[in-house]
Parts: C-alpha cells; structure tokens; sequence
C-alpha cells in the first residue's frame, strides 16, 4: 500500500505547490516510485512547475468522469523514471472531485506507487477538503507570519476532524511542519516570527525549513523542482527534508544570519 502525503495549508502562496514538486521529486531521486496529484481544479499549476504543461491531454477529472484511463492520463517525468504526475483540468469546477471518485484513483494508484503526494489548493474548501481526506501523513506548510499561522492552525484541526482517519476512528494522519520562506535576519529584528513561536503555537513536529531564495522562483520560472538545484539553499534544505521524511534525523539549517566575507562587505552583495 502507498503512503498518501496531502502537502496543505490554510493560506495561498506559501510554497504548497513548490513543495509538492520538490518532495516528490526528491522521494523518486532516492528510488520510491511516486506519483503527485494536483487537486487545484481550474487553476492547475503543478505541471506548469513540473515543465510538462505540453503533454497534458487528459487529466485528473477525466479519469474521475470516465473518459479516460487512469494511464493514459499520468505524465512520466522526463528527469526520473519513477516519477508520474497526474494534472488538474482547468476547465472543470472543483465540485467535480468526489470523495468516492478521489478513493478508486488513489486506490489504483496505490497498486503501483510507494507515495502518493496531494498537491492540495488553499483553503478549506472543497477541493482542499478532497486533497486531505484519505491523507495518511500531512507536511502543513506555513509562512513565519501571524495570519499564515493562524491559518495553519484551523488546517489541522479539520485533518483532526474531518479526514476518513478521524472520522472511521483509525489512528490520527501524522502531521509534519514545514517552514517556507525563513529569513533568519528578518526573524531576529522581530519583523516575521521566529522558529520556536511557530513551534509554539501550532505544536506539531518540525519536518523542513526553507530559506526565503531566488532559486524557488529561477526554478518555478524554469519548470525545474528546486530540489534540483543543489546548489542553492532551498534546495538543500528541500533535500533534507525528503532525508527526514524518509526517517533520517538531519539538523535544520539556514537558521543563522550568514556573515558576509570581507569582498561582500566591501563590492557589496
């Protein structure tokens, strides 16, 4: 059986999308056949990021419906062969996703993948609701901000609530945080929140922390998994979050203001 990861939040923009691709991309790289869903019906940007926006024919509704094979609608990724992605329609509402419909394809899918990964929308409406609801494990992505906290918080009180788990009495979804767009300077003059207020409140187990970097936006412009850029920040800290997921104790980084050397003092930069 697959493990089925919801990558969630209750805010737009925070990184759900980007740390969709980035995770699993990353759990192929280290040899897990895994597949990531986009649940964004009618906006559809997973492909876009995953740079195969052209071989979309049929997609995630279109199998739902019936007028297409679940095969004939997976997109093998051209950079791992144990990668696929099944595409969101952008023409269809998200009331086209049903509960029983989500259950046969995640059903299907779980015959042949080690992980299935919900790119879910934000919010909690229906589509969210969908992406999380059969959902096995949770990464809560959140911005080190008061309302995308907040946000945040009222997401894992419906996955405590409101998933097939909580609902058929099962053992809870397990819940992973993962921090986006962390600037250590901004964070210690008190102008975004810290590490350990984040922790504080929303109490669940710290599973990634992602710089704020250019590399994110180079890499959604270019339809690249920042993961994929080894050299950047992100993308490190994107590598050693997959490391963690699967069960490897790692340290966060990019935690510290980065001291400029005596040429950057000096040029600049």
């Amino acid at each position: 059986m697959a493990t089925i990861i919801v990558v969630t939040s209750g805010k737009g923009g925070v990184g759900k999308t980007t740390t969709s691709a980035a995770i699993s991309m990353g759990l192929a790289l280290a040899g897990r056949k895994t597949v990531v869903i986009d649940f964004d019906i009618g906006l559809r940007n997973l492909d876009i990021i995953m740079n195969c926006e052209r071989r979309v024919v049929f997609d995630f509704v279109n199998v739902i419906q019936g007028d297409a094979l679940l095969n004939q609608a997976l997109i093998k990724d051209k950079r791992s062969e144990n990668l696929f992605i099944l595409p969101a329609s952008q023409t269809r509402d998200k009331d086209a996703l049903t509960k029983e419909g989500v259950k046969i394809i995640l059903d299907k899918l779980s015959e042949t993948f080690e992980y299935i990964i919900c790119d879910s929308p934000a919010g909690i409406e229906h589509g969210a609701l969908m992406a999380l609801y059969y959902a096995d494990e949770a990464i809560v992505v959140t911005n080190p901000e008061v309302s995308s906290v907040r946000d945040s918080d009222r997401i894992l009180g419906i996955l405590q609530s409101k998933s097939f788990r909580a609902e058929n009495d099962q053992p809870p979804v397990k819940e992973h945080l993962l921090i986006s767009r962390f600037d250590p300077a901004r964070a210690a003059r008190g102008e975004m929140l810290s590490i350990e207020d984040i922790e504080d409140i929303l109490a669940v187990p710290l599973i990634g922390i992602i710089p704020e970097s250019q590399a994110v936006l180079n890499a959604s412009n270019n339809g690249t998994p920042v993961i994929l850029d080894e050299k950047s920040d992100a993308g490190q800290a994107y590598k050693d979050t997959v490391a963690r997921l699967l069960g490897e104790e790692r340290p966060h980084r990019f935690l510290e203001v980065q001291k400029k050397g005596l040429l950057q003092r000096v040029f600049g930069g």
